[in-house]
């Protein structure tokens, strides 16, 4: 789950990305929304014999980049980094990996390359053991080289959760040989000797796992995969973490304010997946969102090499539009947000279809600021196009995606003898004049016109997270705004595991990241069997899961899948969509000299 800031931020008042604003555009015209079609090969092609170095033809070296955002900046330890923005701050500028995924210009997409390893990895017959053979000569910004051992490290204490809370290492537990250790509680601060993952030699690094995982190649570009010095302090190592990148932290303020300069030992012959054109970069974060739009429009100064992260504010796209549109990128993103009835209490698919008839998506696209056809996509899909196999299908509920029919929704309720079900949502009670209000009341009505019961459980902001995760909660639909999943790289593999499969939440206190606790045994099966699956057959298997689990189940109402639209200044160059991130291609930027 990699949002762009975390879901702890949304509801504690924070910023997210496409919320800052109300209001609408009436949508953008057909020119300029998404192409789901071309969004749907994302990521899916692998080059193992790339090599560095990366060059841009034009592109010349010097200049300062300023990247300006909303949003709060997440942890930069990269045993703690799961969000969007700071993955890719790492794999762009800081934090070398196994792999890493590059912009490939002709295909406007990202493909995976080698990057610390020399290529992507070699697996055995049922993937289940991966052999990854290193570069030799890599250093570090220290001078140090990157051994397998010091990857092996940031690996095994990515796995502590009561230590790195953000938990990327998430995927290891269930695979790998020796996760049971972690779910036992017996993982420390640096982790433990970890079965499943071993540095048999500087420059060799094997995972066992116990299931087949022939996603690791894809997955080993999270920051985890990239080396971290010996007794490096969990709580202070984010503050002047070591580089293997092109940059090198010159200053960090948590959360505000990050400045990047030239890392002396990074080696562009040995990178595959990066250049290094700028000089500087300078992140300043949690700025007001419509001063950062504003900054933008005007173009002017330090602004020309100025850019941002954040998707431009709905109320704010027209004046875009008609005076800068040439400084517009739009791309997908990753990104499927929907509301989550709990499968083990809302057991009739009817009711949980009246759900997702009755749901006011237009409204909701206008109060949470998004701009429908960008931002915000109607949709019916698990997956998210961008995912490898992504392939639409008839909506289950048998009108449009993104369509309101309360009158629908209250026959399917008559049929199912449940007129006057009671639907409980939690909610803030801590943001009186912000969006939690506004969306209560949209709710509330839309439900109620439908023929449900609303019943609003109002928590605390500081308490908020911890009952929405409370599978015992007293609530029988979760959503956080409408919440979401953010792919953590372009599979099936990073949707149905986690969100979809069975978790034994009644002994482990906890439903994992399967908010709506769905369990059915074939499912689970199909799962199993699809994951066993060789890679080149898997993309197929899970685009039809995704369509049986839908029409059969319908277990989540999906409210839209996400996109990006972001700006620039007119001197910088190189900024597409990173359409597996759903953010700007880093790897590529320069200044226009």
């Amino acid at each position: 789950m990699r949002f762009k800031t975390p879901l702890v931020g949304i509801t504690a008042g924070g910023l997210m990305l496409a919320l800052a604003a109300c209001g609408s555009t009436g949508g953008p015209a057909e020119d300029t929304k998404i192409d789901n079609e071309k969004a749907g090969a994302a990521g899916s092609g692998r080059d193992p014999d790339a090599k560095g170095p990366v060059e841009i033809k034009g592109a010349k070296e010097g200049g300062s980049i300023n990247v300006i955002s909303s949003t709060e900046l997440q942890t930069m330890d990269p045993r703690n980094a799961y969000y969007a923005s700071t993955i890719a701050i790492h794999g762009a500028f800081l934090s070398r990996t196994l792999t890493q995924y590059k912009y490939d210009e002709e295909s406007d997409s990202m493909v995976l390359v080698p990057d610390l390893a020399k290529d992507l990895g070699t697996p055995n017959e049922d993937y289940t053991e991966w052999t990854f053979n290193l570069r030799e000569g890599i250093k570090d910004e220290n001078g140090d080289e990157v051994t397998a051992s010091s990857i092996e490290r940031t690996v095994e204490a990515s796995m502590d959760v009561d230590t790195y809370g953000d938990f990327p290492g998430n995927y290891l537990i269930d695979f790998l040989v020796g996760g049971d250790q972690v779910k036992d509680g017996k993982a420390e601060p640096q982790g433990v000797d970890i079965d499943g993952v071993e540095a048999t030699d500087d420059h060799t690094l094997v995972f066992k796992t116990t299931k087949p995982f022939a996603d690791l190649p894809a997955y080993a570009y999270f920051p985890l995969f990239t080396p971290t010095p010996e007794g490096a302090d969990p709580a202070t190592y984010e503050d002047k973490i070591v580089s293997t990148g092109p940059y090198k932290v010159k200053e960090y303020v948590r959360s505000k304010k990050l400045v990047l300069e030239r890392n002396p030992n990074w080696d562009a012959e040995t990178d595959p997946a990066r250049t290094a054109y700028p000089d500087e970069y300078v992140f300043d974060f949690m700025l007001d969102t419509n001063k950062v739009d504003a900054r933008m429009l005007a173009d002017k100064g330090s602004d020309q090499t100025t850019m941002t992260m954040d998707d431009i504010n709905a109320e704010n796209y027209p004046k875009f539009k008609s005076e800068a549109e040439d400084r517009i990128v739009t791309g997908s993103s990753p990104l499927t947000a929907y509301l989550a009835p709990d499968y083990t209490k809302v057991t009739d698919i009817q009711i949980r279809k009246a759900i997702g008839l009755a749901f006011p998506y237009q409204e909701f696209y206008r109060t949470a600021g998004y701009i429908e056809g960008l931002t915000a996509n109607p949709a019916n899909t698990i997956m998210p196009p961008g995912t490898p196999g992504y392939q639409t299908y008839d909506n289950p509920l048998g009108v449009e995606p993104g369509t309101t029919d309360p009158e629908a929704a209250k026959k399917l309720l008559e049929e199912a003898g449940a007129v006057g079900y009671e639907l409980k949502f939690a909610w803030s009670k801590d943001d009186p004049d912000g969006i939690w209000p506004k969306l209560k009341d949209l709710y509330t009505d839309a439900f109620t016109k439908a023929g449900f019961k609303v019943t609003s459980v109002n928590v605390p902001d500081a308490k908020f997270s911890d009952f929405q995760r409370d599978p015992e909660a007293d609530i029988n639909v979760r959503s956080y705004h409408s919440m979401g999943w953010f792919s953590d790289w372009p599979s099936g593999g990073s949707w149905f595991p986690p969100l979809l499969t069975t978790v034994d939440w009644k002994s482990t206190g906890s439903y994992g990241s399967n908010r709506a606790k769905f369990s059915e045994p074939e499912v689970d099966k199909k799962v199993e069997e699809i994951l066993a699956m060789p890679i080149e057959d898997q993309p197929k298997a899970w685009g039809e899961l995704d369509q049986h689990v839908m029409e059969t189940y319908y277990p989540w109402v999906v409210t839209y899948q996400g996109g990006s639209v972001q700006s620039h200044g007119s001197k910088i160059g190189g900024h597409k969509i990173d359409n597996t991130m759903g953010g700007p291609t880093y790897k590529q930027l320069h200044v226009l000299q």
